[in-house]
């Protein structure tokens, strides 16, 4: 029997709640679910008034993976949509998760969460920056930190302030807030700062994904800064063997991984490690709606 139950006011469907979507750590979807209803206060601020697109993994990492962004078949009536510019559906619209029941609703469909820098109010006019730090085997998260690092004086100097997360996969990701911006300056800035790290950084950056030059660097994807493009939201579970999660992390965790001898381990972060580092650090991404802190991109 498909269990029904009520948040916040809406009655939800909730399906295969005994469905192992992570084998490795008999991590079943029920899990997936209180995950989600656990972390609701802190992933939704990320979420809230930005167009979702979802990679769906319904039968689990190993599983079909299918990317979608249009509202799915099923879709309550409740659930808010919003326009989207698409030079191929100029009548496109997708899906905001603004609440608990709009975000259990689609956690139950099992799926990655992914939003674009820009805010359904504004489309295509960037609060934030994002550089994706994708490292090229045998590179690890730990040149990544390096990037990261180095990155962060850069943007610095421009009076900008960067905050550390988790791709949740291999890499790291840089989050920027910025005044509300053109997402084609933003991207044309981010990939001016991309080509100056691999001319200070030669023998650890790239700024074009050429697979032949990729072993061993760590390529910093500014392309995600376009207005067409998303990136993992904060907090979101990956579609990995593991229960990853695209998390944050201090500056302190991201210099002490820099070291020499470091293990790149200490920068995985699994679902059950994310409720106890809410509760040690709060949400270490919260200074992102300070308007304060965004800067004037260059």
């Amino acid at each position: 029997m498909t269990p029904l139950t009520e948040v916040e006011g809406r009655r939800l469907t909730l399906s295969n709640l005994e469905k192992v979507l992570h084998p490795v750590t008999g991590t079943t979807k029920g899990e997936l679910l209180h995950y989600y209803a656990t972390v609701g206060l802190a992933i939704l601020p990320h979420l809230r008034d930005r167009p979702v697109s979802f990679l769906r993994y319904p039968d689990g990492p190993d599983g079909q993976l299918f990317f979608t962004k249009n509202p799915p078949p099923g879709t309550p009536s409740w659930m808010r949509t919003t326009p989207v510019p698409r030079s191929e559906d100029p009548r496109a619209r997708q899906v905001v998760v603004e609440d608990l029941p709009s975000l259990m609703w689609a956690a139950n469909l099992v799926v990655e969460f992914h939003t674009p820098q820009w805010r359904a109010s504004s489309p295509a006019l960037a609060d934030r920056l994002v550089f994706d730090l994708d490292p090229g085997p045998p590179a690890t998260v730990l040149e990544c930190c390096r990037v990261a690092l180095y990155l962060r004086e850069r943007l610095s100097a421009d009076r900008l302030t960067a905050f550390a997360k988790t791709s949740g996969s291999k890499g790291l990701h840089l989050l920027v807030p910025v005044t509300p911006t053109p997402s084609a300056h933003v991207s044309a800035y981010a990939r001016r700062l991309a080509v100056e790290a691999e001319a200070a950084l030669p023998e650890l950056v790239l700024h074009r994904m050429a697979k032949a030059l990729r072993p061993g660097k760590v390529f910093v994807d500014h392309s995600q800064n376009a207005a067409a493009k998303t990136t993992a939201t904060p907090y979101t579970l990956r579609a990995r063997a593991l229960p990853s999660v695209s998390a944050p992390v201090t500056w302190e965790e991201v210099e002490e991984c820099a070291l020499p001898g470091a293990d790149p381990d200490a920068l995985v972060l699994l679902m059950d490690d994310i409720a106890p580092r809410l509760e040690r650090y709060g949400e270490l991404l919260a200074s992102l709606f300070a308007p304060e802190l965004a800067g004037s991109v260059p």
